[in-house]
């Protein structure tokens, strides 16, 4: 089905009862369902708080949940599917990433007082999308009945209101009390909102569903609106996750801890882009675990320090909290260490920041593991590019505000293109012994080249990576992710309410 209206297309709106409730999975669940009937789709978030950001084929920044969305619907990430974008920076200040370009680093009060503005350009967007394709998946953020945020809040339902859509409502049984959940998201709402609410998704259910229909007819009566579907637990289908909440309880991520080739990530206070490991996680013989608190790291074959949305902030964190001498002494007993992006400037000697981009502070001292120094400046570079590592190829992509120059070592990689535009250079930093390296490359992992060198660098035998990584393995993800949508949520009562 092809839209060749001059009108615009239907929308529908995923909203939550909470945060992590699963609205960002059930969205890109709705975006390959559709798309595999033959209807164009489009996701859509008109703001997201995220540290977890990409870059689209032109060289624009957006959250990843939309990019994961786009993959799902089948189409290039446009930033018209995430028009504002949050990145944390601080407790109450954000960087504010607009139509894919970082525009202001913003405390709450001061953000709310654009808010109109924000929102009417990404209803413009909204447009834009709805012109083109057959229907638009809205994705809502957080609780959509936080009462003392409504007047604030344009990513629920003001978004619905504006697209005329109606809203799924996502509850989590996981957490408990998901009578409550529902009942109360709608006691807290206006009678219009109430209205909007076509019907729910129950995601997280463990145990025998038949005992729970009891529960669905409840709802059904207390509300006089449908359960569309109960979503049983699942841990085999492998979507990216939106943001850091999934790791606020820190241990083994995926694999098994008893594996010989365990790997640590430093879970740093600003974390980000943490999906960069997710190809670890997938290798047979790897035990991948997110760790906070320091500890003893003899154990572990290797040690990544991720991106981080503040660096110098959290290059403190590594030393307050006594990291660094942690690393410093598991480097000189032969640990391997690898930094990216953020990590990658802590590993440096120093880290200049003359413009305040992150603070007060104008320089500090790095952790000293690698031969180069970092100066944080504009303009952010947002690229998606193309990389060697001696014979293997990869592709990733490069977010960061600052550039970083290697004063010793050797590069880690051959740069053959930004942004499609070929190029002659270099990125990152190997020291001399080469157990410490740095990039700016998110994403290097995905090819299985890359991430087949970089186990046996680091002497991790026995390991099987992944036959299909990347675009090619998320794709069969997303297949079997709307097979079991489908298998449980009754999508023709959907259809009913959303294809008008």
């Amino acid at each position: 089905m092809k839209n060749n209206r001059q009108d615009k297309c239907p929308c529908v709106a995923v909203l939550g009862t909470g945060s992590d409730v699963g609205k960002s999975i059930i969205a890109t669940a709705l975006c390959r369902y559709f798309v595999n009937k033959g209807i164009s789709v489009a996701p859509f978030k008109a703001q997201n708080m995220s540290n977890n950001s990409g870059v689209t084929p032109e060289g624009l920044e957006m959250g990843r949940a939309q990019i994961v969305q786009a993959e799902a619907a089948r189409v290039p990430p446009n930033v018209d599917m995430n028009p504002v974008l949050l990145k944390p920076t601080t407790e109450d200040g954000s960087q504010v990433v607009v139509s894919g370009k970082a525009v202001a680093t913003s405390r709450a009060v001061e953000y709310y007082k654009k808010k109109d503005e924000l929102f009417a350009q990404a209803c413009q967007s909204l447009d834009k999308l709805r012109q083109a394709c057959d229907l638009v998946v809205i994705e809502g953020a957080g609780s959509c009945a936080e009462v003392n945020l409504l007047d604030n809040d344009f990513v629920n339902f003001r978004t619905a209101e504006y697209a005329d859509a109606p809203v799924i409502l996502v509850a989590d049984i996981h957490r408990g009390g998901v009578f409550a959940q529902i009942i109360g998201t709608l006691a807290c709402l206006p009678q219009a909102f109430q209205d909007r609410v076509a019907g729910f998704i129950i995601n997280r259910f463990r145990g025998d569903i038949g005992l729970f229909r009891d529960g669905a007819d409840w709802i059904a009566q207390q509300t006089g609106k449908p359960v569309f579907g109960i979503l049983p637990w699942f841990n085999d289908i492998v979507i990216e996750q939106e943001d850091s909440v999934v790791l606020e309880q820190s241990g083994p991520r995926q694999g098994s801890t008893g594996e010989a080739n365990q790997i640590a990530v430093i879970r740093l206070p600003h974390i980000s882009n943490f999906t960069d490991f997710d190809p670890l996680a997938a290798s047979d013989g790897i035990g991948l675990e997110f760790i906070d608190r320091p500890t003893d790291l003899a154990p572990y074959r290797a040690v990544i320090l991720p991106g981080a949305k503040n660096t110098l902030a959290d290059l403190e964190w590594l030393k307050t909290s006594g990291w660094n001498g942690l690393l410093e002494s598991y480097c000189e007993k032969g640990g391997n260490v690898l930094g990216v992006c953020g990590g990658y400037q802590m590993l440096g000697k120093k880290i200049f920041d003359p413009d305040g981009i992150e603070g007060p502070r104008t320089e500090a001292d790095g952790l000293g593991l690698l031969p180069v120094e970092t100066v944080l400046k504009a303009p952010k570079t947002t690229t998606l590019s193309q990389f060697t590592w001696n014979t293997e190829a990869g592709e990733g992509y490069e977010i960061h505000m600052g550039q970083t120059l290697r004063k010793g070592g050797t590069a880690l990689f051959f740069v053959k293109s930004r942004n499609a535009i070929a190029c002659d250079d270099t990125d990152g930093c190997v020291s001399d012994g080469g157990r410490v390296m740095g990039t700016y490359m998110h994403g290097l992992f995905d090819a299985p080249g890359i991430l087949r060198r970089w186990l046996t660098h680091i002497g991790a035998t026995n390991t099987r990576v992944p036959a299909r990584t990347g675009l090619t393995a998320r794709n069969r993800e997303y297949d079997r992710l709307a097979d079991y949508f489908a298998e449980h949520v009754n999508m023709d009562l959907i259809e009913q309410r959303v294809l008008v």
